[in-house]
């Protein structure tokens, strides 16, 4: 009878040792996934500010185009009005191309910050994904292990 209690309690402490062996590994990958995560998270933010700038930059750029291209527009437009009407026509004719490729290409920057930026997200959905299945990996080995023993 001894023998046989002694065995259970063996038994019990082999058990115990063996869970809280496994149990660093599941706590080791929840942390490996939480740091991916805000890694992912920190990524797609620098993304989101780098689009951002890009964005406004692109802006920026265009409204000082198309003040320098009204400018030089309107001064041409007035230099011509003392030659003839059909000269000013012309002039504006050009201000209205020269404002209409600035905006294409600030549309252009604005579509590809948003690529960018769905880029990212799209990233930081599959590490997160990732994590969650290296922390459901290791716990279902742990449990596993467990069966085994």
């Amino acid at each position: 009878m001894n023998k046989v209690i002694a065995a259970l309690v063996a038994g019990l402490f082999a058990t115990s040792v063996f869970a809280q062996a496994a149990a660093p590994a599941v706590v080791k990958a929840e942390v490996k996934a939480e740091k991916a995560d805000a890694k992912a998270v920190k990524a797609e933010a620098k993304v989101d500010a780098k689009a951002d700038a890009k964005v406004d930059a692109a802006t920026a750029k265009a409204d000082k185009a198309k003040a320098a291209a009204d400018a030089k527009a309107d001064a041409k437009a007035a230099k011509a009005e003392a030659k003839a009407a059909k000269t000013k026509a012309a002039a504006d004719a050009k201000a209205a191309k020269s404002d209409k490729a600035v905006d294409v290409k600030a549309d252009k920057v604005k579509a590809e910050a948003k690529t960018d930026k769905a880029a990212a997200k799209a990233d930081t959905a599959a590490v997160k994904a990732e994590g969650k299945a290296d922390v459901k990996a290791a716990t279902a080995k742990a449990d596993a292990k467990a069966a085994a023993k």
